[in-house]
Protein backbone atom coordinates (compact mmCIF):
# COMPACT_ATOMS: atom_id res chain seq x y z
CA UNK A 1 0.00 0.00 0.00
CA UNK A 2 1.30 3.45 -0.84
CA UNK A 3 1.56 6.05 1.85
CA UNK A 4 -1.20 8.69 1.73
CA UNK A 5 -1.14 11.01 4.74
CA UNK A 6 -3.45 13.79 5.88
CA UNK A 7 -1.40 16.89 6.50
CA UNK A 8 -3.20 19.10 9.00
CA UNK A 9 -0.29 21.54 9.25
CA UNK A 10 2.56 22.34 6.92
CA UNK A 11 3.04 23.54 3.41
CA UNK A 12 -0.44 23.22 1.99
CA UNK A 13 -2.81 22.00 4.69
CA UNK A 14 -4.43 19.65 2.20
CA UNK A 15 -4.48 15.87 1.89
CA UNK A 16 -0.98 14.92 0.80
CA UNK A 17 -0.64 12.31 -1.96
CA UNK A 18 2.95 11.10 -1.86
CA UNK A 19 5.26 10.97 -4.87
CA UNK A 20 5.42 7.16 -4.80
CA UNK A 21 1.63 6.74 -4.83
CA UNK A 22 0.93 4.63 -7.95
CA UNK A 23 -2.72 5.66 -8.07
CA UNK A 24 -5.75 3.42 -8.42
CA UNK A 25 -6.10 0.98 -11.27
CA UNK A 26 -8.47 2.20 -13.96
CA UNK A 27 -10.15 -1.22 -13.84
CA UNK A 28 -11.66 -0.26 -10.46
CA UNK A 29 -13.68 2.63 -11.89
CA UNK A 30 -16.03 3.57 -14.68
CA UNK A 31 -14.76 6.09 -17.20
CA UNK A 32 -15.55 6.98 -20.83
CA UNK A 33 -14.45 4.24 -23.23
CA UNK A 34 -13.14 6.82 -25.69
CA UNK A 35 -10.28 7.49 -23.25
CA UNK A 36 -9.15 3.87 -23.21
CA UNK A 37 -5.35 3.84 -23.35
CA UNK A 38 -5.12 7.58 -22.70
CA UNK A 39 -4.82 7.40 -18.91
CA UNK A 40 -2.27 5.89 -16.52
CA UNK A 41 -4.32 5.76 -13.32
CA UNK A 42 -6.93 7.41 -11.13
CA UNK A 43 -5.20 9.65 -8.63
CA UNK A 44 -8.28 11.09 -6.87
CA UNK A 45 -11.66 9.34 -7.28
CA UNK A 46 -14.76 11.46 -7.73
CA UNK A 47 -16.27 10.45 -4.39
CA UNK A 48 -13.15 11.52 -2.51
CA UNK A 49 -13.24 14.87 -4.32
CA UNK A 50 -16.82 15.36 -3.15
CA UNK A 51 -16.04 14.52 0.47
CA UNK A 52 -13.04 16.83 0.55
CA UNK A 53 -15.00 19.64 -1.11
CA UNK A 54 -17.66 19.36 1.59
CA UNK A 55 -14.98 19.77 4.26
CA UNK A 56 -13.51 22.80 2.50
CA UNK A 57 -16.98 24.33 2.35
CA UNK A 58 -17.29 23.88 6.11
CA UNK A 59 -13.89 25.49 6.68
CA UNK A 60 -14.87 28.44 4.50
CA UNK A 61 -18.17 28.72 6.36
CA UNK A 62 -16.34 28.77 9.70
CA UNK A 63 -14.01 31.53 8.52
CA UNK A 64 -16.31 33.65 6.38
CA UNK A 65 -19.81 32.98 7.70
CA UNK A 66 -21.90 36.18 7.87
CA UNK A 67 -19.62 37.91 5.33
CA UNK A 68 -20.95 38.81 1.89
CA UNK A 69 -18.53 37.35 -0.63
CA UNK A 70 -17.92 37.48 -4.36
CA UNK A 71 -16.80 34.11 -5.69
CA UNK A 72 -14.35 34.54 -8.55
CA UNK A 73 -14.41 31.27 -10.49
CA UNK A 74 -11.36 30.64 -12.67
CA UNK A 75 -12.40 28.99 -15.94
CA UNK A 76 -12.29 26.63 -17.56
CA UNK A 77 -10.73 24.07 -15.28
CA UNK A 78 -12.24 25.46 -12.10
CA UNK A 79 -15.89 25.43 -13.10
CA UNK A 80 -16.76 21.98 -11.71
CA UNK A 81 -14.94 22.48 -8.42
CA UNK A 82 -16.50 25.93 -8.05
CA UNK A 83 -20.01 24.66 -8.76
CA UNK A 84 -19.69 21.83 -6.24
CA UNK A 85 -18.06 24.05 -3.62
CA UNK A 86 -20.74 26.74 -3.94
CA UNK A 87 -23.49 24.08 -3.72
CA UNK A 88 -22.05 22.78 -0.46
CA UNK A 89 -21.65 26.27 1.00
CA UNK A 90 -25.28 26.96 0.11
CA UNK A 91 -26.37 23.71 1.79
CA UNK A 92 -24.51 24.69 4.96
CA UNK A 93 -26.07 28.16 4.84
CA UNK A 94 -29.55 26.67 4.66
CA UNK A 95 -28.97 24.60 7.77
CA UNK A 96 -27.06 27.04 9.96
CA UNK A 97 -27.55 30.26 11.87
CA UNK A 98 -24.59 31.61 9.91
CA UNK A 99 -25.01 32.34 6.24
CA UNK A 100 -22.80 33.50 3.37
CA UNK A 101 -24.57 35.69 0.80
CA UNK A 102 -22.72 34.98 -2.45
CA UNK A 103 -22.35 36.36 -5.92
CA UNK A 104 -20.40 34.45 -8.56
CA UNK A 105 -18.29 36.00 -11.32
CA UNK A 106 -16.33 34.11 -13.96
CA UNK A 107 -12.92 34.82 -15.40
CA UNK A 108 -10.79 32.71 -17.71
CA UNK A 109 -7.05 32.09 -17.54
CA UNK A 110 -5.05 30.42 -20.27
CA UNK A 111 -1.35 29.68 -19.94
CA UNK A 112 -0.88 26.06 -21.11
CA UNK A 113 0.14 24.70 -24.50
CA UNK A 114 -0.14 20.91 -24.47
CA UNK A 115 1.33 19.93 -21.06
CA UNK A 116 3.62 22.95 -20.63
CA UNK A 117 2.86 26.21 -18.87
CA UNK A 118 3.87 29.22 -20.92
CA UNK A 119 4.84 32.77 -19.95
CA UNK A 120 1.97 34.08 -22.05
CA UNK A 121 -0.92 34.44 -19.59
CA UNK A 122 -4.31 35.59 -20.86
CA UNK A 123 -6.94 36.82 -18.39
CA UNK A 124 -10.39 37.08 -19.95
CA UNK A 125 -13.42 38.58 -18.22
CA UNK A 126 -11.26 40.45 -15.70
CA UNK A 127 -10.79 43.70 -17.58
CA UNK A 128 -13.09 45.61 -15.22
CA UNK A 129 -13.47 44.19 -11.74
CA UNK A 130 -14.29 47.54 -10.15
CA UNK A 131 -17.32 45.95 -8.45
CA UNK A 132 -14.85 44.11 -6.19
CA UNK A 133 -13.88 47.33 -4.40
CA UNK A 134 -14.49 46.89 -0.67
CA UNK A 135 -15.79 43.33 -1.18
CA UNK A 136 -14.69 40.00 0.31
CA UNK A 137 -13.43 37.86 -2.57
CA UNK A 138 -13.05 34.08 -2.75
CA UNK A 139 -10.99 33.02 -5.76
CA UNK A 140 -11.75 29.40 -6.74
CA UNK A 141 -9.13 27.62 -8.84
CA UNK A 142 -8.81 23.95 -9.77
CA UNK A 143 -5.03 23.59 -9.66
CA UNK A 144 -2.00 25.61 -8.56
CA UNK A 145 1.45 24.65 -9.84
CA UNK A 146 4.37 27.06 -9.66
CA UNK A 147 2.03 29.73 -8.32
CA UNK A 148 3.06 32.22 -11.02
CA UNK A 149 -0.39 32.29 -12.60
CA UNK A 150 -2.12 32.72 -9.24
CA UNK A 151 0.34 35.43 -8.20
CA UNK A 152 -0.38 37.34 -11.43
CA UNK A 153 -4.12 36.96 -10.96
CA UNK A 154 -4.07 38.10 -7.33
CA UNK A 155 -2.01 41.14 -8.25
CA UNK A 156 -4.61 42.00 -10.89
CA UNK A 157 -7.50 41.53 -8.43
CA UNK A 158 -5.76 43.54 -5.69
CA UNK A 159 -5.61 46.53 -8.05
CA UNK A 160 -9.40 46.84 -7.67
CA UNK A 161 -9.01 47.23 -3.86
CA UNK A 162 -11.18 44.44 -2.43
CA UNK A 163 -11.56 44.28 1.34
CA UNK A 164 -10.20 40.73 1.57
CA UNK A 165 -9.04 37.98 -0.78
CA UNK A 166 -9.09 34.26 0.01
CA UNK A 167 -8.19 31.46 -2.39
CA UNK A 168 -9.62 27.94 -2.56
CA UNK A 169 -7.64 25.48 -4.67
CA UNK A 170 -8.66 21.88 -5.23
CA UNK A 171 -5.13 20.77 -6.12
CA UNK A 172 -1.67 22.07 -5.30
CA UNK A 173 1.09 20.44 -7.34
CA UNK A 174 4.53 19.91 -5.82
CA UNK A 175 6.76 21.46 -8.46
CA UNK A 176 10.28 22.93 -8.51
CA UNK A 177 10.50 26.70 -8.07
CA UNK A 178 7.11 27.00 -6.40
CA UNK A 179 6.61 30.67 -5.56
CA UNK A 180 4.85 29.71 -2.32
CA UNK A 181 1.65 31.40 -3.47
CA UNK A 182 -0.49 28.75 -1.80
CA UNK A 183 -4.30 28.82 -1.50
CA UNK A 184 -5.91 29.42 1.89
CA UNK A 185 -8.05 26.31 1.39
CA UNK A 186 -6.45 23.28 -0.27
CA UNK A 187 -8.09 20.03 -1.26
CA UNK A 188 -5.12 17.84 -2.20
CA UNK A 189 -1.37 18.26 -2.53
CA UNK A 190 -0.29 16.07 -5.44
CA UNK A 191 2.93 14.95 -7.16
CA UNK A 192 4.26 16.84 -10.17
CA UNK A 193 2.33 14.83 -12.75
CA UNK A 194 -0.01 16.12 -15.45
CA UNK A 195 -3.57 15.39 -14.32
CA UNK A 196 -6.88 15.60 -16.14
CA UNK A 197 -10.55 15.10 -15.37
CA UNK A 198 -13.13 16.82 -13.18
CA UNK A 199 -13.03 19.71 -15.71
CA UNK A 200 -9.22 19.72 -15.95
CA UNK A 201 -8.21 19.32 -19.57
CA UNK A 202 -5.43 18.55 -21.99
CA UNK A 203 -6.09 20.68 -25.08
CA UNK A 204 -9.82 20.69 -24.21
CA UNK A 205 -10.09 16.89 -23.85
CA UNK A 206 -10.89 14.97 -20.62
CA UNK A 207 -13.22 17.58 -19.11
CA UNK A 208 -15.96 14.93 -19.30
CA UNK A 209 -14.03 12.63 -16.95
CA UNK A 210 -15.39 12.48 -13.37
CA UNK A 211 -12.22 11.32 -11.62
CA UNK A 212 -8.89 13.12 -11.49
CA UNK A 213 -6.47 10.95 -13.47
CA UNK A 214 -2.89 10.97 -14.71
CA UNK A 215 -2.74 11.26 -18.48
CA UNK A 216 -0.61 8.66 -20.28
CA UNK A 217 2.11 9.39 -22.81
CA UNK A 218 -0.21 7.88 -25.42
CA UNK A 219 -2.90 10.38 -24.42
CA UNK A 220 -0.49 13.30 -24.69
CA UNK A 221 0.58 12.22 -28.16
CA UNK A 222 -2.97 11.51 -29.31
CA UNK A 223 -4.33 14.94 -28.36
CA UNK A 224 -1.24 17.07 -28.91
CA UNK A 225 -1.63 20.19 -31.03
Amino acid sequence: MANIAVQSEGKSGGIVISDDWPGYSLDLFSYPAHYSGDLDCVIVPHGVIMDRTERLARNIMDDLGDHDIVVLCVLKGGYQFCADLVDRIKALSRNSNRTIPMRVHFIRLKSYLNDQSTEDLHILGAEDLSFLKGKNVLVVEAIVGTGKTMKTLLKHVEAFRPKMIKVAGLLVKRVPHNTACLPDYVGFEIPNRFVVGYALDYNEYFRDLNHICVISENGKTKYKI
